[in-house]
């Protein structure tokens, strides 16, 4: 019977440690929800390729890019990565020791990918983690220069077409920003602008020439959505008003 009584309690403790989730394991969904947080941040409908969501997930803290399969997002199959993540927990029946490990996940990132996908644990590959190169900036919209360079006319002048042109085609500026020069109304209008993906804000510059005032500004990032008009020339001529 004293035997018994001498083991209840080593049998009780076994049962209740068969029952918890040991501290590994916690440290494990740890570096899931890490995998998972990684996914949400790449979570996006806009079309990307793979490098640009390679080098994203490189940005993101804690996470190491083992592998991309794909080329671009709105492929089919979209873009596949395998990313190492870690996590920690602490094991609370030996001193409060903390438990590290690191995970592989697949996390997939293409129109049909779900909000808050759990990413499926896989086998970690050799190698080294993947770098990748930051995407190419858009070409600078040369603002101060636009305005240094575009006439003051005098209030009751008159505005030169003409004159406005030449000081724009003046300009050093990247092949890739489009310009626009209309005439309306005795005022005339200039549109730099980059040609946007469709799902982030264009990047623009509008200008106004008329007598008396020489103006230079960017819309408004709302007015410079798809679908709006923030970025035409018309815009210059006739701004829009404010958003609310």
């Amino acid at each position: 019977m004293r035997r018994l009584l001498l083991f209840a309690p080593l049998l009780l403790c076994t049962a209740a440690c068969g029952m918890v989730q040991s501290s590994e394991d916690r440290a494990a969904d740890a570096a899931q929800d890490a995998a998972t947080r990684a996914g949400e941040l790449l979570y996006s409908q806009r079309p990307r390729t793979a490098e640009e969501i390679g080098y994203a997930a490189t940005t993101i803290d804690g996470v190491d890019v083992l592998r991309v399969t794909g080329t671009a997002t709105h492929d089919t199959g979209g873009v596949e990565l395998i990313i190492r993540t870690s996590g920690s927990a602490y094991d609370d029946w030996f001193d409060a020791q903390e438990i590290a490990v690191r995970r592989c996940f697949t996390v997939r990132v293409s129109p049909a990918s779900e909000w808050r996908e759990t990413p499926p644990e896989v086998d970690c590959p050799d190698g080294p983690p993947l770098a990748f190169a930051p995407p190419p900036q858009p070409p600078r919209l040369p603002g101060g220069e636009l305005r240094s360079q575009l006439p003051q006319v005098p209030a009751g002048g008159r505005v030169d077409e003409g004159e406005v042109r030449r000081a724009v085609a003046a300009l050093d500026m990247d092949p890739a920003i489009r310009t626009e020069v209309k005439a309306e109304g005795g005022k005339v209008g200039v549109l730099l602008s980059v040609k946007g993906n469709g799902f982030d804000p264009q990047d623009c510059l509008l200008a106004r020439v008329e007598p008396g005032a020489t103006e230079v500004w960017a819309p408004h990032r709302i007015q410079r959505m798809p679908g709006e008009s923030g970025c035409t020339v018309d815009n210059a001529l006739h701004p829009l008003p404010p958003p609310h």
